[in-house]
């Protein structure tokens, strides 16, 4: 099933009393490849050096990150989380600490790529490709030792598959030849381990990694699953793990039934997620499935162990 709470939409209205911003990040094909990556294709991006700053208000490092994983949801939890009024939150992934070509640029270009905030107010950031990458947790922890990362998980299966539909997508809109899963996941009759969405699903593998540098205690693990059903209860884990008061409600999300997923209600304005999200994933040869599952059966046990927490994952 899609993860159709994932969007892609920006705040273009001033909300918790400072701004919101957006960044520009590279161009031309550059550009336009990351904007399809992250849905963001047909919004206008804001330069953050034309914002005026409100009084009592200063760009921050980041105090929280969502460090991945990619489509497993961080879109709509970063924009869930934008609901709190001591929450503020770069719009655009700034990849930051994965791209040597950003991270040479240093901590006050990071910095100024935030929002605006007050110092009551937590600044959040989100790249889903912190998770994977091998020299992120070693960066991040040097920046600061005592982050709070937030990690939202689905089940590997369905966090493949839904990889390689934003793939499949964003060719077939680039005009671009296509491949059915089954031949990408599948190669001379065993399963292409190699492939990219598989590697990104094993996170035993790259949890190690994290935990070489930050306590389980600074990594809250968010049910992307159980976010998907039910929003409300996984955001009220992490504001507690944030230390904030409990300022999401019930009332912030209804059901769209058009859309067919839980929608966003705030600061006297509805909004739903970008058209561009929760596509309809393929049907997947179930032999194929099958193989997925017993791939993942293992690296899901060690997973469990290592955050001490289990999931209903196949």
């Amino acid at each position: 099933m899609a993860f159709l709470l994932v969007s892609a939409f920006f705040l273009a209205a001033q909300t918790h009393g400072a701004p919101k911003e957006y960044s520009q990040q590279g161009e031309g094909v550059v550009l336009e490849t990351l904007k399809l990556e992250i849905g963001l294709a047909s919004n206008e991006t804001e330069n953050y050096s034309s914002q005026v700053k409100p009084p009592g208000t200063n760009r921050r490092i980041p105090q929280s990150i969502i460090i991945g994983v990619r489509k497993g949801g961080t879109r709509a939890l970063l924009e869930m989380l934008d609901i709190h009024p001591e929450i503020v939150v770069a719009a655009t992934e700034v990849h930051f600490f994965d791209w040597d070509e950003n991270y040479v640029k240093g901590y006050d270009w990071y910095r100024n790529l935030m929002p605006f905030s007050y110092e009551h107010q937590i600044t959040v950031e989100k790249t889903p490709g912190y998770f994977t990458s091998s020299l992120a947790p070693e960066r991040i922890h040097g920046m600061n030792s005592s982050v709070k990362l937030l990690l939202i998980l689905r089940d590997p299966t369905e966090r493949v598959i839904s990889d390689y539909t934003q793939v499949y997508y964003n060719r077939l809109e680039s005009h671009k030849p296509v491949q059915v899963i089954e031949d990408i996941v599948i190669r001379n009759g065993a399963l292409n381990t190699k492939y990219k969405a598989i590697q990104r699903s094993l996170y035993d593998v790259h949890m190690a990694n994290w935990l070489k540098f930050f306590s389980l205690e600074q990594i809250h693990i968010v049910d992307g699953d159980t976010l998907i059903k039910d929003p409300l209860p996984e955001l009220q884990k992490v504001e507690r793990f944030l230390n904030l008061p409990p300022r999401i409600m019930s009332t912030n999300f209804y059901f769209n039934q058009t859309k067919g997923f839980y929608c966003i209600r705030s600061d006297g304005r509805e909004r739903c997620l970008h058209e561009s999200k929760g596509r309809p994933h393929p049907v997947v040869n179930s032999t194929v499935l099958e193989q997925l599952h017993a791939y993942f059966k293992d690296h899901n046990q060690n997973f469990y162990r290592m955050v001490n927490r289990s999931f209903n994952w196949h």
